[in-house]
């Protein structure tokens, strides 16, 4: 039985046992039984039984948003017929809304069409408040704009350790939650005390919003680890694999330097696309780690030492560096500096943690490739010397049973000489390239693992500076993408979010007046 058809019986069975719940309170509500039947039908009247607007319908479909919409509509239902002490809201939130059934079969309850809806508290007020801001904030945060922070220098001079981004779901098409019971606005694990926070079943199968635009070569993504839990990043094949459904793997944010369909190569540690050397936006600073060897008693240009975030002095004239290559260039025109020589591994000499992770290619995280990345619909031939490169997309990234009988490969049991991709993939990987897990070590991205794109740094907190100087108020309000050198909004932000107070006061004391 597949997915799609487990979901649909489960759908099923959720409308019989609503029914069998709440058809004889739909008649006493003057409706028809058989109205608590049809599927959506019967949420749009139980919502004019509770005297609630329409449109709270939808909300009982958007996943994660409806674990928090059901306590609340099994509570309006249960008060529309008089069961308004504490004992009831609690029995029925603690049965999963089975507590309906005796309402619905052991008592004579009557209909209060003309309820008030305020809260009969203080302190109910205020929980209805918390509960609907919390709704609404999971409802953004789901569908429209989710908040992260940068955790590693990967992108460093572009984003930094420290960057508190906006990632926006709209431009590559808000992706449906797969977890349908996890804590609403937290990823894979719950704060402080680390543990899980969803279940992995029931789970729903991947489904895409429509996006306002495509990924674009060179833009900024956030997406989620592809080979999180899963033993096959360094070629390692022991081992038990860990499940982890796709929205509640890792989440990394990259350059995507690869889009679906390109050769790519990496020669000494750039990229090159289809056999030309990739451009890179003017924000973009490469990073590589050199090694400095100074002139006795000389020391490294105060300018550029307090712009290196990583480094280690090798010996009293060796240094070991992190460089954009402008700082490069100015230190090996300066007189302080005997030499600087930038450390590439050399090509044909082999590392397993580069991908595809086999002994036939003498790949390494400085010169690869060059290497197809799949794209939806296309067809490659199959061997045994070739799969290393798409078996993780065959096995795990497109759910095929796939063995290999000497010199033959079986998908799904059938003899198989050549695959068609399924989605597209992409190739990620950071700025700072000798101190980014990236693409090199994984390997492909595939489409369903796209999170969003990082529109906006709103906030940006520097752990090593002092009082305010932590605060990098330079960046704060800052965009993403784009060229030249970025531009601070937070004065306009500052300055509309006067206004807005200014307004809402006189508003206030308007009505106040009248």
């Amino acid at each position: 039985m597949s997915l799609v058809q487990m979901w649909f019986l489960f759908m099923l069975l959720v409308q019989v046992v609503h029914f069998l719940g709440t058809w004889k309170l739909y008649k006493k509500a003057g409706r028809k039984p058989w109205e608590a039947l049809v599927p959506i039908y019967n949420a749009i009247v139980l919502m004019k039984i509770i005297n609630r607007p329409w449109w709270w319908t939808f909300l009982l479909f958007v996943p994660v948003v409806n674990l928090l919409m059901f306590p609340v509509i099994w509570v309006e239902t249960i008060r529309s017929f008089g069961k308004n002490s504490t004992f009831d809201t609690i029995a029925v939130i603690v049965t999963l809304g089975l507590y309906t059934y005796y309402v619905n079969y052991a008592t004579d309850v009557e209909y209060i069409e003309d309820r008030s809806l305020k809260p009969g508290s203080e302190v109910g007020e205020w929980i209805s408040s918390i509960l609907f801001a919390i709704i609404a904030a999971t409802m953004v945060h789901t569908y429209f704009i989710q908040p992260f922070t940068i955790p590693t220098s990967s992108l460093e001079k572009t984003l930094l350790i420290g960057d508190f981004l906006f990632v926006s779901k709209v431009h590559y098409g808000a992706r449906t939650p797969m977890t349908t019971v996890a804590t609403p606005m937290v990823h894979d694990s719950l704060p402080l005390v680390k543990a899980k926070s969803y279940l992995t079943k029931p789970e729903l199968p991947y489904f895409r919003l429509p996006g306002v635009e495509e990924i674009e070569r060179n833009d900024i993504v956030v997406f989620n680890h592809p080979t999180d839990t899963a033993k096959t990043m360094w070629g390692d094949k022991s081992g038990e694999f860990t499940y982890k459904p796709i929205d509640k793997k890792t989440n990394y944010v990259k350059r995507c330097v690869g889009l679906p369909g390109d050769s790519l190569s990496v020669k000494d540690g750039y990229v090159y696309i289809n056999g030309k050397k990739n451009k890179l936006p003017s924000r973009a600073k490469i990073q590589f780690f050199y090694e400095v060897e100074l002139n006795p008693n000389a020391s490294i240009p105060s300018d550029i030492l307090k712009n290196v975030r990583e480094g280690r002095k090798l010996s009293n004239t060796k240094l070991l560096l992190n460089l954009p290559l402008a700082d490069a260039v100015r230190l090996k025109n300066n007189p302080s500096v005997k030499s600087i020589i930038r450390q590439v591994t050399p090509a044909g000499q082999f590392d397993k943690t580069a991908f595809p992770h086999s002994r036939d290619y003498d790949f390494n995280l400085s010169n690869l490739g060059p290497i197809y990345i799949p794209e939806e619909g296309k067809t490659v031939k199959l061997d045994t010397k070739v799969l290393p490169f798409y078996r993780e997309v065959i096995e795990l990234y497109e759910n095929n049973n796939l063995t290999i009988d000497g010199e033959t490969i079986y998908i799904n049991g059938q003899v198989a000489d050549s695959y068609t991709f399924k989605q597209n993939y992409f190739w990620m990987m950071g700025d700072n390239r000798d101190n980014s897990l990236d693409s090199r070590a994984w390997g492909y991205v595939p489409f369903d693992h796209i999170v969003g794109k990082p529109v906006f740094i709103w906030m940006s907190w520097n752990s090593q500076g002092q009082g305010f100087d932590k605060i990098r108020w330079e960046r704060m309000f800052t965009t993403v993408h784009g060229e030249g050198k970025p531009v601070s909004y937070f004065y306009y932000f500052l300055s509309a979010l006067l206004v807005y107070i200014a307004v809402r006061k006189f508003q206030k004391k308007r009505k106040e007046n009248k």
